[in-house]
């Protein structure tokens, strides 16, 4: 019989298509974890979530509000899952939902005994992508000159003086690059539908996308790091594909920042590497990319290390990595029971 601990972990981000979340590389690192045992239960924006079917991955679903619907109704929902369930942890995995988890911490943990590891208010906004200029200021880290759009005519002319192509951004999601101010108009519509106001206009910088898939501990140290380089990339943007790299200046870099701003949580920065090795950051992403799992067959379960955090247990800082492990991301086909999709889309759990 196992002495190990076992801890019932809620977990977001259960889709699974061309823009996948990152929940299901998560529950699979935490399911891999030697030092406890997991009852996962998944969190549900919409009832086509894959990860709500896959029963192998998570024990039970439950719908829960959307971002816009605010910190006290997701709370009330919070709650009353908890009264079933008896929740320990809770891993939001989608940049969207994380202010309002942010802002309901403490009170999770002081009311229902729920822990997150997340980052400060203070951190979250620091990173954001209207913000990241004044971050890589402050933290001397080279980025491309960028500035928000707030109709389409300011975003041409925002286009018109960094000078084409550039790169036209959502303040969630979405990054398309514009060789033209037609194309620029295209993707702002079609981005600002989709993901809202502002619109970023970045300067493109030519180089390939390496990423780091890492965890702080709020104090400076950086518990765990695993660079990336994109072999395969969907027509999103997305790695499909890619392979661990030795880069130790990129670490450096990573870990630097971690320290000053005593990143707490996991993360995930997305840097351009020139072909004068020169490292522009383009995006810091507050919880674990997609692609978090490759981390774990390479040597690091940072999501463990997450589960540590929370609990209290003392994190130690994770073994060096493997270089040349690659992830290759595949499409697959479920069936299931009809009965189960009728479940959860009028009750709300499965």
């Amino acid at each position: 019989m196992s002495t190990k601990p076992t801890y019932t972990i809620a977990v977001t981000g259960l889709n699974a298509i061309d823009s996948p979340g990152s929940g299901l590389a998560v529950i699979k690192g935490l399911r891999e974890a030697e030092g406890f045992d997991v009852r996962i239960i998944g969190f549900a924006y919409e009832s086509m979530e894959p990860g709500v079917y896959m029963h192998h991955l998570v024990d039970k679903s439950y719908q829960v509000p959307y971002p816009n619907a605010g910190q006290d109704v997701l709370y009330e929902r919070i709650s009353y899952i908890n009264s079933v369930e008896s929740l320990d942890i809770i891993i939001p995995n989608y940049d969207a939902e994380l202010f309002n988890y942010i802002r309901i911490q403490q009170k999770l943990k002081t009311e229902l005994d729920i822990s997150m590891v997340l980052p400060t208010e203070d951190q979250f906004e620091e990173r954001q992508k209207s913000n990241l200029s004044d971050f890589g200021e402050k933290h001397g880290i080279q980025v491309p000159s960028a500035e928000m759009a707030f109709s389409m005519e300011e975003a041409k002319e925002i286009a018109s003086d960094l000078g084409f192509p550039v790169v036209v951004k959502g303040k969630f999601y979405d990054a398309k690059i514009a060789y033209t101010p037609t194309q620029v108009s295209q993707y702002f519509s079609q981005i600002a539908a989709e993901w809202g106001m502002p619109i970023i206009i970045q300067e493109f910088i030519n180089g390939h996308e390496v990423n780091v898939c890492g965890i702080g501990n709020g104090k400076g140290d950086t518990l765990g790091a695993v660079p990336m380089k994109k072999i395969y990339v969907t027509d999103k943007g997305k790695a499909w594909s890619g392979v661990t790299l030795e880069d130790n200046e990129l670490l450096e870099i990573c870990e630097d920042a971690v320290a000053s701003t005593k990143w707490n949580g996991p993360f995930e920065f997305e840097f351009m590497k020139t072909s004068e090795d020169k490292y522009y950051l383009l995006e810091i992403n507050p919880r674990f990319p997609a692609w978090c799992y490759l981390a774990v067959g390479a040597g690091q379960n940072q999501t463990a290390t997450l589960i540590e955090l929370a609990t209290g247990i003392k994190a130690e800082k994770l073994p060096a990595y493997v270089v040349g492990k690659m992830f290759i991301r595949h499409s697959d086909d479920m069936v299931i029971d009809m009965k189960e999709f009728e479940t959860i889309s009028t009750t709300g759990e499965l």
